[in-house]
């Protein structure tokens, strides 16, 4: 049984970002958890969220994890939050013509501010000032869209994910 990961999102505001996923994974119109985890922690500054095949996307996360703790051993500072989007990208490109099956937003705060990505199941990066994946994408997307503005704050920040998330 294939299980996917439902909608997820992301919002960067003026001094960080605020993420959110549900709880759902599906197979096809059955849902078949209702306790997955799709948001995970990449680093004390860094998380990711998943849709798209759930177990891909843990395998994507363990493997950032790990790089990111390596990075960190060897060159004693840590690595960005750009760097591991484009790693991910690079993760998931390689292993075309297969595919890994999981879109991630990859957000966090570091040296250079807040950072909110998107890296898809082809391999291509964006950063975004919001983001939403999954199945309930379109929706959570509009009500973002409507209440969106870029020096908002923490609280209202976190208002509109949980709006979008239960729109």
């Amino acid at each position: 049984m294939l299980m996917k990961g439902t909608t997820t999102v992301g919002v960067k505001f003026k001094n960080g970002v605020v993420v959110a996923s549900d709880k759902r994974a599906t197979s096809g119109t059955f849902v078949a958890s209702k306790s997955a985890v799709k948001t995970l922690k990449i680093t004390d500054y860094a998380v990711a969220t998943i849709s798209g095949l759930v177990a891909d996307g843990q395998y994507l996360v363990n493997n950032i994890r790990t790089i990111a703790d390596l990075y960190s051993l060897d060159t004693e500072r840590p690595l960005s939050v750009r760097g591991m989007a484009r790693i991910l990208a690079f993760l998931l490109r390689r292993y075309r013509p297969y595919f890994l099956l999981a879109q991630l937003i990859v957000g966090g705060i570091d040296r250079e501010g807040p950072h909110l990505f998107n890296v898809d199941p082809f391999g291509t990066l964006t950063e975004e000032d919001y983001l939403a994946t999954g199945s309930g994408s379109p929706v959570a997307i509009s009500v973002i869209e409507s209440g969106y503005s870029p020096d908002m704050d923490r609280e209202s920040a976190l208002r509109l994910v949980i709006s979008s998330m239960v729109a």
